[in-house]
């Protein structure tokens, strides 16, 4: 059960908090002190901490609380602090310092309850994606590749802007590793201790926008049969990574914008305000500016997101990192498959840095996927990479309905989708063009469909 440490200098408060937190199954630690709480903390390491803002010192200033609050910062134990004297400032104050959350007294019970589970959840979120996090640093270093001039500038620009908290949009086509750009800039940022949530705003429904971003409470609409945990709170402390910030459609777009302009949002079904503490990363293969022209996006929100601008070339701009590109991808498929590593010919390699990409390191990943899948000696030869075949069906851009047997009309819209993605290799733009929908009608399909693609 969770051990939840009570810091109240009221003996009266500590007692009715004790009995209600352990009726409901949580172990209980007191302490009467701000000297106590710290050795409390540190000794016993309470799954979480409900913290009176004043103690000895005074009664209205929050001022003890919050010296306390910076001690137990560093061991990552999440705090919701307490007073009877309720002010906005200094909740936000304390949420600043690195408080999860505020209660008032005399506190409502069911909402105090949902507070400590929701913080209790979050808490477990986030240590397990640290540790899926640290588990995957070092292959996330191995999979940058920065050795082509266009790439060497871009890497001197995020080591200079990463360690700041300044939102970044990251622009380029599809396929060109704008996702893997965001993890760099984390690991190089201050918040690197923390976790990077990534989002694919094209994949959100628009009436799920708010809960899938703020989370929220059971019985906020019709089907929240429980509590939810927003990305932002799972970023907190963080980087809150938002790709295809441009399928954001324009009326959600102001809901967006008031969190990057005040830092403040509510959880659905509370009236509570949360704040956010974040860094923002965007990615769009959109051409933001022509939207706001055209009125599909708004300039304001343009201007909180482009502080810094990173554009990615495409691979054809990449000569110099075909070949490490390709080793890192052998060494992974053959790992994947059980095979015993293989080397590329010469001729191969040349075929590789003379090829356009379209589909940029996407597309190159798939080539050399399906001739490691093909190789049957240790080297993989210009025949197994298969290119002449793939640009064949590129150079058709309509896509050609074969002759389908007598099926119901989900199973044609399914195989035509998977037409459609094979032949663009997954791209799901390109695909929605071909099939004349948009991409986030193309993106609902895929979900109902269950077929997967590369986000």
């Amino acid at each position: 059960m969770a051990t939840i440490l009570l810091a109240d200098d009221d003996e009266d408060i500590r007692l009715a908090l004790s009995l209600l937190l352990s009726g409901e199954g949580y172990q209980i630690l007191e302490a009467d002190s701000a000297k106590n709480t710290i050795i409390q903390a540190s000794q016993q390491q309470p799954d979480l901490i409900l913290l009176d803002m004043n103690f000895s010192r005074d009664t209205t200033s929050g001022q003890e609380g919050l010296e306390i609050l910076a001690q137990l910062k560093p061991m990552n134990i999440p705090v919701i602090l307490m007073t009877a004297w309720s002010s906005v400032e200094l909740a936000v104050t304390g949420l600043k310092c690195g408080a999860t959350d505020f209660v008032e007294k005399p506190w409502n019970k069911h909402k105090l309850l949902n507070s400590i589970a929701q913080q209790l959840k979050l808490a477990t979120l986030k240590e397990e994606h640290q540790g899926y996090r640290q588990l995957l640093a070092g292959d996330d270093i191995k999979d940058w590749v920065c050795h082509s001039p266009a790439m060497q500038s871009i890497e001197q620009l995020i080591n200079q802007i990463a360690p700041t908290d300044a939102n970044i949009l990251i622009l380029g086509e599809n396929g060109t590793g704008k996702s893997l750009l965001a993890q760099r800039i984390h690991q190089l940022s201050s918040r690197h201790q923390g976790p990077l949530i990534s989002v694919n705003m094209a994949a959100i429904p628009d009436n799920l926008f708010e809960s899938e971003l703020f989370g929220h409470q059971k019985g906020a609409f019709t089907d929240a049969k429980q509590n939810r945990t927003g990305r932002f709170q799972l970023a907190n402390q963080g980087t809150l990574f938002l790709d295809e910030i441009g399928t954001l459609p324009l009326n959600l777009q102001p809901k967006l914008l008031r969190v990057l302009e005040s830092g403040h949002y509510e959880i659905l079904g509370s009236s509570q305000t949360q704040t956010a503490n974040v860094r923002l990363i965007s990615a769009t293969n959109a051409d933001l500016s022509q939207m706001v022209g055209k009125g599909l996006f708004r300039q304001d929100l343009l201007y909180r997101l482009n502080t810094m601008v990173i554009t990615i070339p495409p691979l054809s701009q990449r000569n110099n990192d075909i070949k490490p590109l390709v080793a890192q991808f052998i060494r992974q498929f053959c790992r994947k498959y059980n095979k015993p590593n293989v080397t590329l010919s010469p001729q191969a390699l040349s075929i590789l840095q003379n090829n356009r990409w379209p589909g940029n390191i996407r597309q190159l990943s798939h080539v050399i996927e399906r001739a490691v899948l093909l190789s049957t000696s240790d080297e993989i030869t210009p025949q197994q990479l298969m290119l002449d075949d793939v640009q064949a069906s590129e150079s058709n851009n309509s896509l050609q309905l074969q002759s389908l047997p007598l099926q119901t009309l989900e199973e044609t819209e399914k195989q035509l989708i998977n037409q459609a993605m094979g032949k663009t290799d997954g791209q799901v733009i390109e695909a929605a063009k071909l099939l004349g929908i948009s991409r986030n009608a193309l993106y609902r399909r895929m979900e109902k469909h269950g077929i997967e693609h590369d986000a």
